[in-house]
């Protein structure tokens, strides 16, 4: 048998180390980016944009974290809306607004040579946007509002052109081990932060009160976001785009005549599309969750900031596992039977989250430990299986549409959560109707045909699918 890491010749081919350098240095994004979904988008933002918000409707600030009790609601262009379901609309608004602007985005990837560049530009902006949340004090909910808006935008932005550069530097049959690594890079990453966050609220060193402390903790996602993507803007190379539908014009002009053409051309790679749509379900369900843990167990079962924190740091380590776990399992069983496997374990977690207990910390770390595990898994394998039913050159775009629904931006799920705590005035029937979303996404996926997908895309089938 022959090497095939000699070509003809006899001259070594140094490719597969070159990859494994770009491959480390991109890990670093993951790394960068999750300590803003984790300790603002997660653990934070909601319950404390909530607490702003109540002081806001009963017209008067206030000292106290734990709430009001005025049961009023707050007026926002025109609507009623109440203090405890803000944090689901806005992130409802930001997705939205995902959903027209990164499409163009994503044509923009596949015609430049400079991914890395963009996806810096994009994640120091959104770092920026993220630090006005240290100014949202008092009753000031709205600038609290613009920075998650504007931080939400770039962070799926930013993901866009990183998530296109993984297949230009691992090939199909490493595709689940790179992006399972790289999420298992980002939970890392993002529980680090997480701990000394933890330590600052629950601690309150210098006299800080615990409003202070958690502006704090949020700035320093901010700074962390930020200093992080110096690694792979610095390391990675830039690749020349491959297979670039021609069009007239400049930049802005061919990216709309290239993304024009893509959205013809979707119909001819069906099994993608049918992925996307049930992406859309099941990603929408696991971001609300996400999303809304954190008002869920303090709201709902009356934990406190610190206990939320110590919980979500304990979901991150197991999240680390989990990803390289779900990516060693993907190796042997193929990657779709392990997302379903993890679809079903989320339907799980949401039914228990029914009937869970008020103020018992082990059903509460318990159901963590499940999240945890599940987690980094389901999404970094579907980011690997997906990658898989797309074109060359078109990686941009596809993973556009890709993160118009992605992490921290839910669009159905966030929307469905608001309404059902509206109509009901309790987060447990609002959590536990997240489940219609696991199941029709995985009914979906289950359509899917693997070996169909990646024949329509011109790729290499792995050696397990």
């Amino acid at each position: 048998m022959g090497d095939d890491t000699v070509p003809p010749g006899g001259v070594a081919d140094l490719r597969p180390l070159s990859r494994v350098r770009e491959q480390k240095a991109w890990y670093w994004y993951d790394w960068a980016n999750s300590a803003y979904v984790t300790t603002v988008a997660t653990v934070l933002f909601a319950p404390y944009l909530i607490t702003v918000a109540e002081k806001a409707s009963c017209g008067f600030i206030t000292d106290s974290d734990k709430g009001l009790d005025c049961n009023q609601d707050l007026s926002v262009l025109g609507l009623s809306i109440a203090p405890g379901a803000l944090p689901s609309y806005i992130i409802t608004f930001s997705t939205i607004l995902s959903a027209v602007l990164l499409p163009l985005l994503g044509a923009v990837a596949d015609r430049t040579e400079n991914k890395k560049g963009l996806l810096a530009g994009f994640a120091w902006t959104g770092a920026a946007f993220a630090s006005l949340l240290f100014f949202c004090a008092g009753t000031n909910w709205q600038i609290g509002a613009i920075a998650v808006i504007g931080a939400n935008l770039c962070l799926g932005a930013s993901t866009v052109f990183n998530d296109s550069i993984l297949p230009l530097i691992s090939t199909e049959d490493e595709r689940d081990r790179v992006s399972s690594r790289g999420w298992a890079w980002g939970y890392l990453g993002g529980g680090i932060l997480l701990a000394v966050n933890l330590a600052v609220v629950t601690l309150t060193p210098f006299g800080l009160s615990t409003a202070m402390a958690v502006r704090l903790s949020m700035l320093s996602a901010a700074v962390w976001w930020a200093g992080f993507t110096f690694i792979p803007y610095l390391r990675l190379r830039n690749h020349p785009p491959q297979h670039v539908v021609p069009e007239s014009g400049g930049l802005v002009q061919q990216s709309f005549g290239q993304l024009w053409e893509t959205l013809k051309d979707l119909r001819n790679y069906p099994m993608a599309l049918t992925f996307l749509l049930a992406y859309l379900f099941f990603n929408d369900g696991i971001q609300t969750v996400i999303a809304s843990s954190s008002t869920y167990g303090e709201k709902q079962l009356g934990f406190g900031t610190s206990v939320l924190i110590a919980t979500i740091l304990m979901v991150q380590f197991v999240a680390f596992f989990g990803a390289l776990l779900f990516g060693r399992a993907a190796e042997r069983y193929g990657a779709k039977r392990v997302i379903l496997t993890g679809l079903a374990i989320w339907m799980l977690i949401v039914t228990t989250a029914l009937v869970l207990p008020e103020e018992q910390l082990v059903p509460f770390l318990a159901m963590g430990v499940a999240i945890g595990i599940v987690l980094g898994g389901t999404q970094a394998l579907a980011r690997s299986y997906f990658s898989l039913l797309i074109p060359k050159g078109r990686e941009g775009e596809f993973f556009s549409f890709y993160h118009a629904m992605d992490r921290g931006t839910s669009w159905f799920g966030t929307l469905t959560f608001g309404l059902v705590f509206q109509l009901t005035d309790s987060y447990r029937p609002a959590i536990f109707a997240l489940i219609a979303f696991f199941v029709i996404g995985g009914a979906l996926l289950l359509r899917v045909d693997t070996a169909r997908g990646i024949r329509e895309a011109g790729n290499v089938q792995p050696s397990v699918i």
